[in-house]
C-alpha cells in the first residue's frame, strides 16, 4: 500500500568515524519509508565539499535512495562549481539543492557578511540557471517563510524566490519554522505572486533546545513563547525532552495536513528516532524493499 504522503530527509556529512556509524543507522533506518530523496548538506562556507560529495557517492552506490547533493555558490568559480555539477550527473545523481550559501560564522563584533566570489555565481537564482543549462537535474531551492535575515521584509523573500523558481527551479523547501500559521500565509502568498512550483515545508524535530534556539537565531526564525515553556526546565531530561518534541512535531504536521499539505522535509541532524516517529504519525510504513537495495551497514 503506498504511503499517504511524501518525505525527504536532510543529512549532514559525517567528519569522524562515529559520526559515520550514526548517519549510517539514520539512513537505514529512514530508507524502509521510501523517502522521495534525501539531501546532503555542505557546510555553511562551503567548507564540507569533499566530504558531500564522498558521502553522496556511497549512498548511490550502497543504497537505491534518490540522493540529492547541495551546492552553493560560496568560495568557487562558476566553471569549479558546474564541473562539479557535471560530475555528479555523470555519477548517476539527478537532483540538486541549490542555495547561495552562507559566509563563516563570524563573532558578534565583527560578524561575517556574504560576498559572491570573484567570478563565481552570484546568488542562488543564478545558480539555478548554471545548473539548468549544465544538466537536467530536478533542482530544489530554499525558501523563508519568515523571511531571510538578509532579505529585510518576507515580501523581498518572495521576490528572490520567484527568481529562483524563474529561472528553473522545480520546488522550495522552507526553512524550519514553529509558526504554523506563518507558513500558511507565505504559501498563500506565493500562489498570489504566481509561483506555481510546490513549497515544501521543513520540519526540524527538537533534539537540543538551546541547539534549536541558536540555529532560530542564525536562520531568523521565530521561537514562540508556548515552546520554550514546553521545553523549559528539561535540560537534563532527554527522556521526557524527546517525548515532548515528538508531541509538538506531530501537531505541526498534522496541523499542515488539514491544510493540504501533502510533502514534508524533514532536518535529521542525522538522527532518525524522531523523524521516524512523525512519520508514523503522518501514516507512513515502511515499503518493500526493492530487488537491487542494498544496505548500507
Amino acid at each position: 500500500m503506498a504511503n499517504p504522503v511524501e518525505v525527504s530527509f536532510e543529512f549532514f556529512p559525517p567528519n569522524d568515524d562515529a559520526a559515520a556509524a550514526s548517519l549510517w543507522a539514520a539512513v537505514e533506518r529512514l530508507a524502509p519509508l521510501r523517502p522521495k530523496f534525501i539531501s546532503v548538506t555542505y557546510g555553511a562556507d562551503g567548507s564540507t565539499r569533499s566530504r558531500t560529495h564522498d558521502c553522496v557517492l556511497r549512498i548511490l552506490r550502497d543504497t537505491d535512495l534518490v540522493v540529492a547533493p547541495h551546492l552553493t555558490c560560496v568560495g568557487a568559480t562558476r566553471e569549479d562549481i558546474i564541473a562539479v555539477a557535471e560530475d555528479y550527473w555523470r555519477q548517476g545523481v539527478r537532483h540538486m539543492v541549490a542555495l547561495r550559501g552562507d559566509p563563516a560564522v563570524g563573532t558578534p563584533d565583527a560578524p561575517h557578511r556574504y560576498q559572491p566570489h570573484p567570478g563565481g555565481f552570484a546568488y542562488a537564482s543564478d545558480l539555478v540557471a548554471g545548473i539548468r543549462k549544465a544538466a537536467a537535474f530536478e533542482i530544489s531551492v530554499a525558501a523563508y517563510p519568515e523571511g531571510h535575515p538578509e532579505s529585510g521584509t518576507v515580501e523581498a523573500d518572495l521576490d528572490n524566490l520567484k527568481r529562483k523558481i524563474d529561472a528553473g527551479a522545480n520546488r522550495a523547501i522552507t526553512q524550519f519554522f514553529f509558526d504554523t500559521d506563518a507558513f500558511l500565509r507565505y504559501r498563500d502568498l506565493c500562489a498570489d505572486r504566481g509561483i506555481r512550483a510546490g513549497i515544501v515545508p521543513g520540519i526540524l524535530p527538537i533534539t537540543r533546545f538551546p541547539q534549536l534556539v541558536r540555529f532560530a537565531e542564525r536562520c531568523g526564525a521565530s521561537v514562540p513563547q508556548w515552546l520554550r515553556r514546553r521545553f523549559d526546565g528539561l535540560d537534563d531530561d532527554p527522556e521526557t525532552r524527546r517525548m515532548i518534541a515528538a508531541h509538538v512535531a506531530i501537531e505541526q504536521v498534522q496541523r499542515l495536513r488539514e491544510h493540504g499539505v501533502d510533502e514534508f522535509h524533514f532536518y535529521t541532524l542525522n538522527r532518525a528516532e524522531l523523524a521516524y516517529a512523525i512519520c508514523h504519525a503522518l501514516g507512513l510504513r515502511p515499503q518493500p524493499l526493492q530487488q537491487n537495495q542494498t544496505r548500507v551497514a
